[in-house]
């Protein structure tokens, strides 16, 4: 069972472990945000050399497991002369699986915004460009918040996969204890605990920030709250 000793000697290697859970989630999470919102552009693009290979990116991606990505990534592209280190191949394997369900909410939240709000920025000679930024993405982002959250939090435990391209992430690190040690009950219990000590202040981030925006009650027309 634990003792204190137990927990001095695994936690620091656990830590170091955690810190790169974040690092990666964190990255990838970026990347994936930006490179979502504009894979979803594309994907609602009238021009269909952007829409047919982001329609096509996103069903694949979505149709295809994280781990299968990963290993694609890591082992296969080697074949073909790419070698990447496992950090790299983390954080490209978790932006490229989550830019594809990213770009589904922003096209969502796009399509949501009634067609009188294009319209209006049409009637005052506003670009499609410039309505985009300046009326539709705003509003759009206030309504996909609770998703776009959902997503801030998973990624940090879908982050347990990167394990299997070795590299020493909190999953990875507390692999290599329990096989040292074999006292895997510990061990294990302290990586569900840390995980649990990252995602739950996550949730209720995003919970706050949920609130602040008021997105359900709080309706945008043309950029300005009534």
């Amino acid at each position: 069972m634990f003792s204190l000793d137990d927990m001095i000697q695994f936690l620091p290697s656990l830590l170091q472990g955690a810190v790169l859970t974040i690092t990666v989630s964190l990255l990838a999470f970026c990347l994936a945000l930006a490179c979502g919102l504009a894979t979803g552009i594309a994907r609602m693009s009238r021009l269909w050399p952007l829409r047919v290979p982001a329609a096509v990116y996103i069903q694949f991606i979505r149709g295809t497991p994280l781990l299968l990505q990963l290993f694609f990534i890591y082992y296969v592209l080697p074949y073909v002369g790419i070698v990447l280190s496992p950090f790299v191949s983390g954080v490209l394997g978790l932006t490229l699986n989550y830019t594809a369900y990213m770009a589904e909410v922003f096209r969502s939240g796009i399509q949501a915004i009634p067609k009188g709000q294009w319209e209006a920025g049409a009637s005052v000679g506003m670009s499609r460009r410039l309505m985009l930024r300046r009326i539709i993405l705003p509003q759009a982002i206030r309504i996909i918040i609770p998703s776009i959250g959902n997503f801030f939090v998973s990624i940090f435990k879908d982050s347990a996969l990167v394990s299997v391209i070795t590299m020493r992430d909190l999953m990875f690190s507390g692999q290599l204890l329990a096989s040292a040690t074999y006292k895997h009950f510990e061990i294990f219990t302290m990586v569900a605990a840390i995980y649990f000590l990252i995602s739950y202040p996550s949730a209720k981030f995003v919970e706050w920030v949920e609130m602040r925006l008021d997105v359900a009650r709080r309706p945008v027309v043309l950029g300005i709250r009534t």
